[in-house]
C-alpha cells in the first residue's frame, strides 16, 4: 500500500482503538497466562498499543516495557488510569526494542505480522532472541493463514448506526502472502475517515523455520492463551519459543 509506513495503522486506530477491538480475546486468561510465563521477571510487549495488556500486567506487580511505533497510540496508553507504570518506548519492532534481558517478550493478537516483509520478521525474530534472559521465552499469539485461499476482494458493512457508518474494503494476496484493507469510517459530523491496514502473514510452520534461525525453538503452542489443545482445524495459535529447552522444563510448573 502506497505511503504506508510502520506508524499508520497505529496512528489511524488509536482514537477507536478500545471500543472496536477491547474485546477481541479474554483479557483474564490472556494475563494470567503471560504472567505465569514471565515468573515475575521483566516483561516486553512489542505493539503495545494502549495498554490492553500492559495495564493489567503491570498493575501485578510486572515490570513491563511497552514497544510501539505510534505515539498516538502511546499517548492514549500515558492517559488511562495505570498506564504510567508501563515504561513506554517509541521505535518499530526491529530497530526499537529496548535493552534486556527480559523473562518474556510478547506480541499479541497478529500484530507480528504488521511487519511487511519476511525479512523483518526473521529480523525481529533475532532482536528478540538477542533480549531474552537463558531461561526466557517469545510469545506470538496470531491467526493460522490458509495458504491456498483464493486471492479476493471484499466489501463488508461493519457497523451503523443513526449517524455512523462503517465499510471494510479489503484485497488479499495468498501468494506474497498478504492482505491489506481500509476502514471507511462516515460520520454526520466528522465525514470521511480512512483507518488503512497492511499485514503479512506466515503460517505457524514458517514461524517455527524464523526461530530456528535465531536460535530459539518452539516449546508449547496452544489454541489460545486459555491453553486449549493446538491441533490441524485451530483457526488461531499461541506460540512459545525458548533458547534452550532443558531450561524452559526446568522451570516451575504454569500457576492453574
Amino acid at each position: 500500500m502506497r505511503g504506508y509506513h510502520d506508524a499508520t495503522y497505529g496512528d489511524a486506530f488509536a482514537d477507536v482503538y478500545d471500543d472496536w477491538y477491547h474485546g477481541i480475546s479474554d483479557i483474564d486468561a490472556t494475563t494470567r497466562t503471560l504472567a505465569s510465563l514471565a515468573r515475575g521477571g521483566r516483561v516486553l510487549e512489542l505493539g503495545v498499543g494502549t495498554g490492553r495488556l500492559a495495564i493489567p500486567l503491570a498493575a501485578a506487580g510486572i515490570e513491563v516495557h511497552g514497544l510501539d511505533s505510534s505515539r498516538a497510540m502511546l499517548d492514549r496508553l500515558a492517559a488511562k488510569d495505570g498506564g504510567s507504570q508501563v515504561v513506554a518506548h517509541l521505535g518499530d519492532m526491529v530497530h526499537g526494542l529496548p535493552p534486556g534481558p527480559f523473562a518474556l517478550a510478547f506480541v499479541a493478537y497478529n500484530t507480528f505480522f504488521n511487519l511487511l516483509t519476511e525479512a523483518e520478521q526473521r529480523a525481529c525474530f533475532t532482536q528478540v532472541a538477542s533480549r531474552l534472559a537463558d531461561d526466557g521465552v517469545f510469545v506470538i499469539e496470531a491467526f493460522v493463514p490458509n495458504p491456498e485461499h483464493d486471492p479476493a476482494s471484499a466489501i463488508t458493512v461493519k457497523s451503523v448506526t443513526t449517524d455512523r457508518v462503517v465499510l471494510s474494503i479489503s484485497t488479499s494476496d495468498p501468494t506474497g502472502q498478504r492482505a491489506e484493507g481500509q476502514y471507511v469510517d462516515i460520520t454526520e459530523a466528522g465525514g470521511v475517515r480512512l483507518r488503512p491496514w497492511s499485514i503479512r502473514w506466515a503460517t505457524p510452520a514458517q514461524l517455527d523455520d524464523m526461530a530456528r534461525a535465531a536460535g530459539l525453538q518452539l516449546v508449547a503452542r496452544w489454541e489460545d492463551f486459555g491453553r486449549a489443545v493446538f491441533d490441524p482445524d485451530s483457526p488461531r495459535h499461541v506460540s512459545v519459543f525458548a533458547q534452550d529447552l532443558i531450561k524452559f522444563e526446568l522451570r516451575p510448573p504454569f500457576d492453574s
